[in-house]
Formats: C-alpha cells, sequence, structure tokens
C-alpha cells in the first residue's frame, strides 16, 4: 500500500471525555425515569428501594472493574463476544453473536425507540394514548437517524452523546434540585418509615434487581470501542469508575427527590414517575419533561448503535459472521454494513413486538452473558496466567459477581419459568444456525460463487472493503 493513501481501519478517536459520555449516555436512558416504579413494586418501601439502588451501583462497578481487566488485556472492539470467545470457544461466542443481534441488541433498541416516540407525542396527547401507528413510524425514523450518522463519522456520533448526555444530565438535575427544595421546605412525610411494608424475599429482591438491569445497562459499551480509545490502559478505567461513580449518585438522589415529593402509592400508579414529578412541580411548564426524557433515550440509542456494531464487525472478521459484517466504508471508516443490517433488524422488530415482554427477555439475556463472560474471565485466569494484564482485579471479586449472577439467573427461572425457557430455548436454537453458516467448511462450490457474489455486489453498492491488517498494538 502506498504511504500516502489513508490506512482502511478503525481510527483512535475517542478520548477520555468521550468515553465518559458514551458509558453515562449509554446507561441513563428511559430507565431512571421509569424503573423506579419497578423497583418499588417488587420491594414495597422507599428505603429497600434505595438499597437496591445502592446494590446495583455497586455490583455494576464490580462488573464493569473486571471488564477493564478484560478490556486492557484483549485491546481489540468487540468486547463482550471477544472475551467469551477466548475464553469458552467459538461455539458460546457464536451463541452470544446471534442472539446479541436478534434479541438483546434488536429487542433493546425497538424498545428505546417506542419509549422516544411515545414521549414525544405525550405533550400532544396529554389525556390519550398517541396513535400506534405514529409511534411506530418516529421510532423508525429515529433508528434509521441513528444509523445515519454512525456511518457518517465516529466524531458525528460521539458529538450526537455529548449533546444528549448533557441533556439527560440537566434533566435529572432539575428533578434532584426540585426534590431537595421540597425538603428544604420540610416536605418530609413520604421518608419518616422509609422500611415499613419492605419485602425482603429472594424472589422479589431477584425480580426488583431484574427491573433495574435495564437503569443500569450500557457500563460496558466502551469495551466494544477499545480500538477506537485512546490509551485504552489509561482511559478505559478512569471512563468506567467516573462514569459509574456519576451514574450511581445521579440515581440515588433522583430517586430520593421523587420519594420526598411522590407517595409510594402515588410512584406505583404512574406510568412514568418523573413525568408525575414534573406535573407535582413544574406546573404549566412540565411539558419540558417528557421532551427531555426522550432526548435522553435517544442518547441512550445512540450508545448502542455506536458501540454494538462493533460486537458484529469483529464477529465477521473472525469468520463467525458472513464476510460483509467485517467491512468499512472507505471513505468514512465507519463499520457500515453492520451498522445497516442492526437498522433492518430492528426495523423489522418495530412492527410488531410486546415492550414489556421484550424488556423480560432482555433481563434473562443480559444476566445470561454477564455469567458467561465472568465464566471465560475465570477460566482465563487458569488457562492462560501469565498473559500481560495492565490491570488485574482480585480474584474473589470475579467469582463473588459470578456466584450473584447464577443465584440471580436461578431465583428468575423460579419466578419466571416461561419466559426464562422461551429465552433459554432460542440460544439453543442458534446452534443448528452455527453448525451450517460456519461449521460446515465444504459447501457446494456453486452455493460458495453465489455467496461471494453476493459479498462482491454488496461491496460495491455500499463502497466497504475488509479492513488493512490489524497493527500490533491490537493483537
Amino acid at each position: 500500500m502506498n504511504r500516502g493513501v489513508e490506512r482502511v481501519e478503525l481510527k483512535r478517536q475517542l478520548t477520555l471525555l468521550h468515553g465518559v459520555v458514551i458509558i453515562v449516555g449509554g446507561m441513563i436512558g428511559s430507565g431512571i425515569f421509569v424503573s423506579p416504579v419497578g423497583i418499588l413494586r417488587h420491594v414495597q418501601s422507599p428505603g429497600m428501594s434505595l438499597v437496591v439502588w445502592f446494590l446495583l451501583g455497586l455490583i455494576s462497578t464490580g462488573g464493569a472493574l473486571c471488564y477493564a481487566e478484560l478490556g486492557t488485556t484483549f485491546k481489540v472492539s468487540g468486547g463482550e463476544f471477544v472475551y467469551i470467545k477466548k475464553g469458552l470457544g467459538d461455539t458460546p461466542g457464536y451463541i452470544y453473536l446471534l442472539n446479541t443481534l436478534v434479541l438483546n441488541f434488536g429487542a433493546g433498541l425497538t424498545i428505546s425507540g417506542l419509549v422516544l416516540a411515545t414521549y414525544i407525542f405525550r405533550p400532544v396527547f396529554q389525556s390519550c394514548e398517541p396513535p400506534e401507528m405514529a409511534v411506530k413510524l418516529v421510532a423508525m425514523l429515529a433508528v434509521t437517524l441513528l444509523t445515519a450518522i454512525n456511518c457518517y463519522n465516529v466524531k458525528w456520533a460521539a458529538k450526537v452523546q455529548v449533546v444528549f448526555t448533557a441533556c439527560k444530565l440537566l434533566a435529572l438535575g432539575i428533578i434532584i434540585v426540585l426534590g431537595f427544595v421540597e425538603m428544604g421546605r420540610g416536605r418530609l412525610e413520604n421518608l419518616h418509615h422509609p422500611f415499613e411494608g419492605s419485602d425482603y424475599s429472594a424472589g422479589s429482591l431477584a425480580l426488583a434487581f431484574y427491573s433495574g438491569t435495564w437503569a443500569f445497562g450500557g457500563w460496558n459499551y466502551l469495551n466494544f470501542l477499545t480500538e477506537e480509545l485512546k490509551d485504552p490502559n489509561k482511559n478505559l478505567p478512569r471512563a468506567i469508575v467516573i462514569s459509574i461513580l456519576v451514574v450511581t449518585g445521579v440515581y440515588l438522589l433522583a430517586n430520593v427527590a421523587y420519594m420526598t415529593v411522590l407517595s409510594t402509592d402515588e410512584m406505583l400508579e404512574s406510568p412514568a414517575v418523573a413525568v408525575t414529578f414534573a406535573e407535582r412541580t413544574l406546573g404549566p411548564a412540565a411539558f419540558i419533561m417528557p421532551l427531555f426524557v426522550a432526548a435522553s433515550v435517544f442518547g441512550a440509542m445512540n450508545g448502542g448503535t455506536l458501540a454494538i456494531s462493533r460486537v458484529f464487525f469483529i464477529g465477521g472478521e473472525e469468520g463467525q459472521l458472513p464476510q460483509f459484517f467485517s467491512m468499512i466504508h472507505m471513505k468514512r471508516l465507519t463499520p457500515a454494513p453492520s451498522l445497516l443490517i442492526m437498522c433492518m433488524v430492528t426495523l423489522v422488530m418495530l412492527t410488531s413486538g410486546d415492550i414489556f415482554y421484550l424488556l423480560e427477555m432482555m433481563g434473562f439475556g443480559f444476566a445470561t452473558i454477564f455469567a458467561m463472560v465472568l465464566a471465560s474471565m475465570l477460566y482465563m485466569r487458569y488457562k492462560l496466567p501469565d498473559i500481560p494484564r495492565p490491570i488485574k482485579m482480585p480474584i474473589v471479586l470475579p467469582i463473588a459477581l459470578f456466584i450473584w449472577s447464577l443465584i440471580l439467573l436461578s431465583l428468575t427461572v423460579y419466578e419466571k419459568p416461561v419466559d426464562s425457557g422461551i429465552c433459554l430455548l432460542i440460544m439453543i436454537g442458534s446452534l443448528p444456525v452455527y453448525w451450517i453458516c460456519v461449521c460446515w467448511k465444504n459447501k457446494p462450490k456453486f452455493l460458495m460463487r453465489k455467496i461471494d457474489a453476493t459479498n462482491r455486489f454488496l461491496q460495491k453498492l455500499l463502497l466497504v472493503v475488509p479492513r488493512d491488517k490489524k497493527s500490533e498494538d491490537m493483537e
């Protein structure tokens, strides 16, 4: 290759600030504006609800520190797929890939798109639900717009994340300030007996953690972008620690504000606690809160789109997805094919689907993936003890988190056996696809010619090519 020609590869363009806003923006979506009701419904008291939020922050911090070790050990994009494949092998890696594409990411972006559209329409349709078709069309428009931004330029996507992260922090800042103003006025009756009526049963606590997972999801996004992060050994762990401390602190303060203004019964009856809170405190200006929620969800969708596309890009390079997934746009240097396929999957899912059912399936899928990553991490400590680990966590941390994830999964199966069984069947159902598409090496020549011709056609159509050989620092 000529020296004057720019290498076709993913560029290290993301700074520490970008890393922080990607994680914070990915974590703060609709969860903190909606999830407090889900947690409170299961534990039945404000005090126990705050304990669950704090423990979720603690568990997320521990998990993120384990991911920091893995991310600085394997400085490549792809995140969980890379870690599972390195430790547990190709088959678990493929199960992760296909189910992330179809269920975890597709369902997650579908849910977020529908929530975004619903809150955009809420100031107009205050006394009734907005038209279902209009909600779906706006959700599709949002998904398509985010795909276009991420295909065009990584820095554009990062700048979008900065702007919308600022919007969601501003919204939460308003909630926190108004809550503490009410506390200053002596409005403390809802906090006099914070643990009265608490449900401490294992099943209720498991479902409360399950509900809160949606609000804390996204702390792993930066691990999917390691190749594009400047100085990942320093910036990855710094961004993770800063982000989770900020998010956990903001979540706790926001919940205290909610509980100061709204009683337990009022929160449980609210479809979106942040909107009800605004109606009680902002008066005629309450219409701004649904718009803030919509902006928050849009930012979270952008973070997920930016991060998860790298998983499928690496999956294509590793031969576990079609070669087309591993292509980069010749001029934009973005993984356009992965982004476009993710967009198409989401648009199909947006045509139908039960949002609450998808949310439950996602929660079980996330817990399963977390357990797989921790199992892989522990096995690699035994299998590869001498590989360089710039950051090395005490072994007790991944062991404790692995045991916790297994307990959570077991309790979830006990409480929701049908939903959990369906999720497991979907995962097992990916195995025949893996055997046919990946393991079957001696495919008929006519079929291989068709596959090669399709790849060439798509390359020409989208101006995409395989990236140049990885540099040594990515190995």
